[in-house]
């Protein structure tokens, strides 16, 4: 019996990939299947997995696509895998030999449709740069109806969460954008009844030396649409008497995640007509500015999580002076 299916996308990661599914195939966990996905890799990824599959054919399921993004080929994985439960990992990152054992045992233990454990960034030589804590002060076992601010609260990553495969039908990533896990995740959660959490730091996400910086664009119009769908699913939901919930949650992912986006946005057409959109979806969901500056996240002021330079601009933004800000950083 396969307890969990851990789907890999992979596009063009052969110097990074090994490592990856060398984590997987040593896992504690044994009754799992490892989901490899070559979403249309034009570089060696594909001699790699060959042979993991050789060296490991009950552990390891590969399959080769057509290139069509993350979204497709995490769906393309879905739509064959077989546990119980679901995890996903990034292929240029790596996971600790017990993550999916203890997600696993807590699933169980709690009879919880979703699991979060803690992760953090790390450089090519694994040294940690940032702890990305998940839940502080909260128990292992989550109650989502009594502890509903964990909606606001938790990072919606895909990688460092094991779902519940029923949580996925009549459910996908959405295709063709960016930021399809805020799009996706709260939906399923959603769904949920109880979370589990660790504390561990199981995930490794890996912060490339020398990568070229991603481009910022309209796509970033993504995580408003992404927030949009997400309160309609919201407003259909058993939780929807927990506006104060929703409210938070828009103003996170969609005033200080765009925000983030936004701050990188380079051409003043694109970042005018971006900041339109915001005040727009700020005026839609009668956000305040009282609102934003005073909320909170793990129960204290989110303003005080953040970088100076973050709150110079925030603030700046927010009274009206971003413009101003974009030119004196220039």
């Amino acid at each position: 019996m396969v307890k969990v299916s851990i789907i890999v996308p992979v596009y063009n990661v052969e110097g990074f990939l090994e490592k990856c599914l060398r984590s997987l195939v040593r896992q504690s966990l044994e009754e799992i299947e490892i989901i490899v996905v070559n979403d249309g890799s034009t570089d060696g990824s594909q001699r790699i997995i060959d042979k993991f599959a050789s060296d490991f054919p009950k552990k390891i399921r590969a399959f080769q696509k057509e290139n069509g993004g993350l979204s497709d080929a995490r769906n393309y994985g879905l739509d064959r895998a077989s546990g119980d439960f679901i995890g996903f990992v990034d292929s240029d990152d790596w996971v600790s030999q017990t993550m999916f054992e203890e997600m696993y045992f807590l699933s169980q233990k709690h009879r919880a449709e979703m699991v979060i454990c803690n992760l953090q960034k790390v450089n090519d030589a694994g040294a940690v740069l940032q702890k990305l804590t998940q839940i502080p002060n909260m128990p292992e076992k989550i109650d989502l109806e009594t502890h509903f601010s964990v909606f606001s609260d938790i990072s919606y990553f895909a990688c460092n969460k094991l779902f519940k495969k029923s949580l996925f039908e009549g459910m996908r990533f959405k295709k063709g954008i960016h930021f399809e896990d805020i799009e996706l995740i709260p939906q399923l959660l959603l769904n949920c009844t109880t979370l589990a959490q660790t504390q561990n730091y199981h995930y490794h996400y890996l912060v490339r030396s020398g990568s070229i910086s991603k481009t910022h664009t309209e796509k970033g119009l993504d995580i408003l649409s992404a927030v949009d769908a997400v309160g309609l699913a919201f407003r259909n939901s058993r939780y929807k008497h927990h506006l104060s919930g929703m409210k938070n949650f828009q103003i996170l992912e969609g005033v200080y995640t765009f925000l983030a986006y936004l701050a990188f946005v380079k051409d003043p057409s694109t970042y005018k007509k971006m900041s339109s959109e915001l005040k727009g979806f700020v005026k839609e969901n009668q956000i305040n500015l009282k609102e934003i500056l005073t909320f909170t996240r793990f129960g204290k002021n989110y303003l005080l999580y953040l970088s100076l330079g973050k709150k110079i601009y925030y603030l700046m933004y927010f009274f009206g002076l971003g413009n101003m800000l974009k030119k004196l950083l220039k």
